[in-house]
């Protein structure tokens, strides 16, 4: 399934969240995808993303690492359904605010905790998730950059006449 579906999906359960467990199972879903997101850039994104992607996906990983895994049913895990990353930027856009969803999610469970478990589990977590929130920043930002080089590149090609490029 494509990252951006999967982030979507993501983004509504988090919404749909009705107690504490749910909405813990939920950030813990989001930083899997993170995860995996983070990894499939790493492998196969553009080069200038690969070490922010590396970044992202160790942060991920620690915003798992602080919580409870979830019980999901077998195949209940988006990370293991991510198949492809069609556009880079609006995977990374969604990403980010999705990030942004968990940590105001996790903002709330921390407040209404009834014990200090759950309070500084979500305070790591929260952590967790702002730090990979400012990787995806980072890898959006190397993207534009990138987009501008292309951009001059090709307009330095183009006749002084106007038309098309003098390659």
């Amino acid at each position: 399934m494509d990252a951006v579906r999967l982030i979507l999906t993501g983004r509504r359960a988090l919404a749909g969240g009705a107690d504490t467990r749910e909405l813990m199972a939920e950030v813990w879903q989001a930083q899997a995808l993170a995860q995996a997101i983070g990894s499939r850039l790493a492998v196969s994104g553009p080069p200038e993303l690969r070490g922010e992607a590396l970044g992202l996906t160790e942060l991920a990983g620690r915003g798992c690492g602080v919580l409870d895994p979830p019980e999901l049913d077998p195949g209940g895990l988006r990370a293991a359904q991510l198949t492809r990353l069609d556009d880079a930027r609006e995977t990374l856009l969604c990403l980010g605010g999705l990030l942004a969803e968990v940590g105001m999610a996790l903002v709330g469970l921390a407040s209404a905790a009834a014990d200090e478990t759950t309070y500084w589990q979500c305070m790591e977590a929260i952590d967790a998730a702002d730090e990979s929130r400012d990787r995806v920043r980072e890898m959006l930002r190397k993207l534009a950059a990138r987009e501008e080089v292309v951009l001059s590149e090709n307009d330095s090609r183009r006749s002084p006449f106007g038309g098309a490029p003098c390659a």
